[in-house]
């Protein structure tokens, strides 16, 4: 019985070290040791599992991260200039190339990686992002451009609205800065970076869209068909916001926008975003939504004490906004160069 109880033992702890070796597993723990920033330990699992495996594309990016966020570029572009050329490199491998080269400040090379990515992937959002965070860097303005392709081609991806939004609060745009950044507020909406957006959306309806009485003085060349359309219907609220733009005189504009738009455009130009604020609207949350999207910016005191006296209109936007998920689909690209 004892010999029976001994070998169950054995072949039991055998059994474990045999699971604990499995590549899945150690990768994993690779993994958990890069989450808490120690690159020494999981350089060491990762040369483990490439050792039974060298051409696993996972574990060489992974090390190559950890190399890059070890500050060891030397050995982080020794890797990452075998991997670019590899048949199965990813977007993500290009992703860490162009942080590497950046990393150098390297931006030849840099800029290299990411043409031979959009070259491979050419519906890559995150590459025409990061491809245009370089040149704006450099101060190469035709950043927008492929900020611009990267929300035509890629909609569901969030890091082209920021940016365009970004260039156009500083430009004499109306319209694509406040379309751009609200679609990425919605799609990033609990990050420092949507907090940011939502600021700068505030200022650009005060300093930008309600500047002028007449909405419409400056756009004699824009090319943009739905951009006058836009100005055109929100030129027909101005005078809503006569006494100041607050949170809540961007409401009723905002409201009023949205049944006009209804009526003339929305099904020449259809719009994820204002098929939002419709439902809103239909539900009895479009404003507790604009509390949440400009309250918050323009008076925090005031935004809590509107939640407090609108509890139920405040808990139920607040539950129904953690159950969505915001993305634009195809086709829906109005701009005009």
């Amino acid at each position: 019985m004892k010999k029976l109880i001994f070998l169950f033992s054995f072949f039991a702890l055998s059994f474990g070290v045999i699971a604990q070796d499995d590549p899945a597993t150690l990768h994993q723990t690779a993994r958990s040791f890069m989450a808490q920033a120690d690159w020494d330990n999981a350089i060491l699992v990762l040369n483990r599992l490439l050792q039974t495996d060298k051409n696993n594309l996972e574990y060489n990016k992974d090390v190559v991260q950890c190399y890059y966020f070890k500050r060891d570029f030397e050995k982080a572009v020794e890797g990452v200039k075998k991997l670019v050329t590899r048949d199965d490199a990813d977007v993500m491998t290009f992703q860490i190339a162009g942080n590497i080269y950046k990393a150098l400040e390297d931006p030849k090379e840099c800029e290299k990686v990411y043409k031979a990515g959009i070259k491979k992937f050419p519906k890559s959002g995150p590459l025409y992002s990061e491809y245009g965070e370089l040149l704006f860097q450099k101060k190469d303005y035709s950043a927008i451009d492929l900020w611009e392709k990267g929300i035509e081609i890629d909609p569901a991806f969030g890091g082209n609205y920021y940016n365009a939004a970004l260039y156009y609060f500083y430009t004499k745009d109306k319209v694509w800065s406040l379309i751009y950044g609200e679609i990425f507020v919605n799609m990033e909406s609990l990050s420092q970076r949507g907090a940011a957006m939502k600021e700068l959306l505030f200022q650009g309806y005060k300093e930008k869209l309600f500047k002028e009485a007449d909405l419409m003085k400056g756009e004699e060349n824009n090319k943009s068909p739905f951009a006058k359309a836009f100005l055109q219907t929100m030129n027909k609220q101005s005078s809503l916001v006569s006494r100041g733009v607050t949170t809540a005189s961007l409401t009723m504009v905002r409201t009023r926008f949205i049944l006009d738009w209804y009526e003339t455009n929305a099904a020449k130009y259809p719009l994820r975003l204002f098929d939002y604020h419709q439902q809103l609207l239909r539900e009895g949350m479009f404003e507790a939504y604009n509390q949440w999207l400009f309250g918050t910016v323009e008076n925090l005191t005031a935004y809590d004490n509107w939640t407090k006296a609108h509890l139920d209109e405040y808990k139920g936007f607040t539950a129904f906004q953690k159950t969505r998920v915001f993305r634009v689909p195809p086709g829906q690209y109005y701009q005009s160069k």
